[in-house]
Parts: structure tokens; C-alpha cells; sequence
């Protein structure tokens, strides 16, 4: 979108990929670049991005997209930037140099280390505390407290392993010189030229160590872990003035209004604002979040309370759970050579009529809520002689669609908030066999927008809104695109005869009132 006098540049930093867009003022895309991360693989189960190929990479995926679109820097009115979550690195103060690679969510170094703390007797007595001041209090953060197990997704015991292992680190630390900084701290660090240290609340919600409930970096945590507070950066509103890039990185200073966590970014590109909206991504993994208002839900089969985004004085609360390797599932089977393109599988899938007893257990990064098992592993089982690629395909779809019903089992059942709408983005939404599945095992109605990179789209909203020029226009196409929809994806009923994955109501309108009920965040 652009403003009177300028438009929304949005970068997102995703997993794999990443993609920048300029943004009309009618919501449409003006320009856009992507370009591939590269990660690393120096260990098993170690999973790395190198820091300053990732900056030079995103400053030439903005500069292509403003090429893209036929603009010059002047014309940028406001940068938003989604990033992965709870990938992290540290760097010097005064170097401002890293001291490791970027350690990715997905990164397994801390699996010993997670699983001697959530069996110690120091745990089982966090436990018994906390059960007791529930007791005596009813506080829902003394619950979470008596229900605590870490896992290595967060980044508390990653960065306790690199506070561990090494040197540069430690020292950095005794020193007063170490900074701490998920993906969009760093990028916002080398924007600034080191100018600016800070976070929003929905990326350090998401590292396992901000506590939700009190809205601060946790002191007991940090405490019992020796993790120092003194290297966290400052969190700021999701809609911020964050400073403006220097500006002989662009050629012009670039105003920076939004950072914001990738799957709360597509929450709110997919305009999931009421209490019970689903929102579905599928992409490298797959992230089931629902609008639970502002309350934190406190889960015992391990959702997570995050913070969906601050607007103002606005704060949105969402409970999440997630499946780690989607797409990566998919990328394993290409490079297996069982397809040679993605989009092949939808048709592979449907030119048999079950997948003949095979099972796929998609769990390369362990399996997640509900099950809680990182030491799970992959697997395919059911072979048989006549057992062929096509199977083997339909298997690892029916998988993706299998850990999206237990996700939204769980979900139901533990928040019991009444699910209003369901919507899905990703690059794997776009695969109608897993589309079609999930709803009819939901059993619900699950609506996909026209623009499923949902994530760059919510973090242009955002900025839009810290521009206080635009909201104007941020809130009608907030209805634009909530009344546009691609494709409605219902159950299907058994006696029709119906092949999961082909989808009668394809391109269907979507009903009229689709966005009376929406509730548009506030500006002020």
C-alpha cells in the first residue's frame, strides 16, 4: 500500500527464503525480490546461518524489489520487517562482530541439555512450587510454572549452550560487551549502524525466555540458568519507531515501523483479530496459532503462550503449536528424486486411492505438541513390494494433514474457545490435497487468500500503521482482503464419493458477510 506520499516496503525473513515486496496503495504487490538462505549444516542435527551473508542478502533483496517496482529509496515511506523466530546469534558491542553463526530454531545442539533439565530434581521442585501458588493464589503464571518443560525450539537452552561452549561469548559477558539478538535485533542492529538494540514483544515471546505474563525478560529464569540479563535487547511495541536505516546503505534513510514475528505477522495479514480465529501456516514447518483475546492461555500439552502483536495499548495474546518439518518433508522427498517439482504431488497423490498402509512420521526436528518427543525420528512405515511413489508421496501429505488434526484437537480441547474462522497461508497451502484433507479432518471450513505469503503482507500492515498516514487505507484493504479470498476448502461427506484432495467448491465466492465480524486493530 502507499500513502499519500510513499510506499510500504516489507522484507520477510522466513526459514529457507528471503522476500521483500513493495506494496501499492490498493494492497497489490509493486516489485518483489527473494533470494535463498543457505544453511548450514556442520554437525548432525546442527542447523546454522552464516550472519553476513544473511545482511548482504537482505539489503540486496530490498534494493531489487524497489528496482522491481520502478521506485526510487526516496519513495519508500516505511519499512516492516517479518522475521523467523527464535533464531539467535551474539556479537560484540564494540566489534559488533558475531561470535557464532545464526543457531536456528530448528537446531538440536541443546537436546542433552533440555532433557537433564526437565528431568532434575531442580525442575520437579520449580514444579511442586508453582503447583502450590496456583493453590493459593489461582495465578495463571504459577500454573505455567508447575507444568514448565523446556524444549530446544526455544532459546533458552541454545544460548545457555553457547554461554557454555564458547569462549569469545564468556568473555564477551564478564566484560559487559555481549549482545543478544533474535534475526530482526540484528537486522535492525546493522540498519542503525548499531545505533538501535531492541526487539518487539511478539519476537521475544517467542524465545522462551521473555515471560508473557509479567511482560519482561525472565529474571527467575535467567537466574537458575545463568543467562544475563544485561545482554537482552530492549522490547519495544510491534508498531514502533524503530529508527531509520543509515544512509549509505540504501542512499536514503529508510523509516523502519514495524518488526514483527513471522507467524504473528501472518495472524494479522490473514486478519485473524477475534478471539477463536485459526490461522494455519504451512510452510517449512507447520505453525497452527488461535486468537485467544488478552489473556495468555496457559497450556499443559504444550501449546505456547505467545504474544501475537502491542499496537498502542493494544496487547493480543495467541496460543501456538507447532510441527517442525512440513516443507521439510517435502524438500527430503525431491531431493530423494520420488518428484522433480513440488506441485507434482497434489496429482501423485491423487492417482492412487490410499496411500496401501503406508504411514509417514514427519519428525526430522522430533515431533512437537502433543506428543513432546524430540528424540522422535522420521520414518516411513508399511512397505511393501507394491509400494510406489506415488504412495510414498501420498503418505507424506497425509502426514502434514495428520499433524494439523492433532494440533487443532489439542488447541480445542485445551483453550475451549468456540474456533470462528479458520484461514491458511504458506507455500504448502497451495497443495489442494492437503487443503482438502485438513478440512475434512477438522471437519471445518478453511479459507486461503489470493496472497499466501501472508507474513510480509501482515508486517506492511503494521508499518502501514506506524506511518499514522495510512491507516486509512490499511483498514479498508484489512476488509479487501479478508472479503477476497482464493478458495473455501470444506468437509466433504463420505456416501459422495469424493477423493481427498480434489476440491468441488474450488474458486467458490466467498460468502458476503465473510468480514462484518472483523475487528481491525486499533491505531491509536
Amino acid at each position: 500500500m502507499n500513502t499519500v506520499d510513499g510506499y510500504v516496503l516489507s522484507v520477510d525473513v522466513g526459514t529457507t527464503t528471503i522476500r521483500g515486496y513493495i506494496y501499492g496503495r490498493d494492497g497489490t504487490v509493486r516489485g518483489s525480490s527473494s533470494k535463498k538462505i543457505k544453511l548450514l549444516y556442520p554437525k548432525p542435527g546442527w542447523v546454522e546461518i552464516d550472519p553476513e551473508e544473511l545482511w548482504q542478502q537482505f539489503v540486496s533483496v530490498v534494493k531489487e524489489a524497489v528496482q522491481a517496482a520502478g521506485l526510487q529509496m526516496k519513495q519508500i515511506l516505511t519499512l516492516g520487517i517479518s522475521t523467523q523466530r527464535a533464531t539467535f546469534t551474539t556479537w560484540s558491542k564494540e566489534t559488533r562482530k558475531p561470535f557464532h553463526n545464526f543457531i536456528s530454531w530448528q537446531d538440536l545442539r541443546a537436546t542433552e541439555l533440555v532433557k537433564s533439565w526437565n528431568s532434575s530434581y531442580l525442575m520437579k521442585v520449580i514444579h511442586g512450587c508453582g503447583k502450590m501458588l496456583h493453590f493459593l493464589t489461582r495465578q495463571k503464571r504459577f500454573l505455567a510454572a508447575s507444568i514448565i518443560k523446556f524444549s530446544t525450539q526455544h532459546v533458552t537452552f541454545r544460548l545457555a549452550w553457547v554461554l557454555q561452549n564458547i569462549k569469545q561469548a564468556q568473555e564477551a559477558v564478564e566484560k559487559d560487551d555481549c549482545c543478544f539478538g533474535t534475526i530482526d535485533t540484528w537486522l535492525l542492529y546493522r540498519l542503525t549502524n548499531g545505533a538501535v538494540h531492541a526487539t518487539d514483544y511478539s519476537n521475544a515471546s517467542s524465545t522462551g525466555i521473555y515471560d508473557s505474563y509479567q511482560l519482561c525478560w525472565s529474571e527467575f529464569l535467567c537466574s537458575i540458568i545463568s543467562l544475563p540479563l544485561s545482554i537482552f535487547p530492549k522490547v519495544e511495541n510491534t508498531s514502533h519507531s524503530f529508527g531509520t536505516s543509515d544512509p549509505e546503505i540504501f542512499d536514503y534513510p529508510i523509516h523502519i515501523k514495524c518488526m514483527v514475528a513471522d507467524q504473528q505477522a501472518a495472524m494479522f495479514g490473514e486478519c485473524c483479530f477475534n478471539v477463536g480465529d485459526i490461522k494455519i501456516t504451512m510452510g517449512t514447518g507447520t505453525f497452527m496459532d488461535i486468537n485467544t483475546g488478552s489473556k495468555p492461555h496457559t497450556s499443559i500439552a504444550g501449546l505456547y503462550p505467545v504474544i501475537g502483536w502491542k499496537i498502542g495499548q493494544e496487547l493480543v495474546y495467541l496460543a501456538e503449536g507447532n510441527s517442525a518439518d512440513t516443507g521439510t518433508a517435502v524438500k527430503w522427498a525431491q531431493e530423494l528424486s520420488l518428484f522433480s517439482d513440488a506441485a507434482e504431488t497434489e496429482a501423485m497423490a491423487n492417482n492412487v486411492s490410499d496411500s496401501e498402509g503406508v504411514c509417514f512420521v514427519p519428525s526430522f526436528s522430533g515431533l512437537q505438541a502433543p506428543l513432546n518427543d524430540p528424540r522422535a525420528c522420521a520414518s516411513f512405515m508399511g512397505l511393501k513390494p507394491s509400494t510406489t511413489k506415488n504412495h510414498l508421496v501420498r503418505a507424506i501429505l497425509e502426514s502434514i494433514a495428520f499433524r494439523n488434526k492433532q494440533l487443532y484437537d489439542t488447541m480445542v480441547r485445551e483453550t475451549c474457545i468456540p474456533v470462528n474462522n479458520i484461514r491458511a497461508d504458506g507455500g504448502v497451502c497451495s497443495n489442494n490435497f492437503v487443503m482438502q484433507l485438513t478440512s475434512e479432518l477438522l471437519n471445518e471450513k478453511i479459507d486461503r487468500p489470493k496472497h499466501v505469503e501472508m507474513s510480509s503482507l501482515g508486517a506492511a500492515f503494521i508499518a502501514g500503521l506506524g506511518t499514522g498516514k495510512s491507516s486509512k487505507y490499511v483498514d479498508d484493504y484489512l476488509i479487501k482482503t479478508v472479503s477476497t479470498l482464493d478458495i473455501h476448502y470444506t468437509p466433504i461427506p463420505a456416501n459422495t464419493g469424493h477423493k481427498a484432495g480434489t476440491n468441488p467448491g474450488q474458486g467458490a465466492n466467498p460468502p458476503q458477510d465473510t468480514h462484518k465480524h472483523t475487528h481491525t486493530p486499533s491505531t491509536h
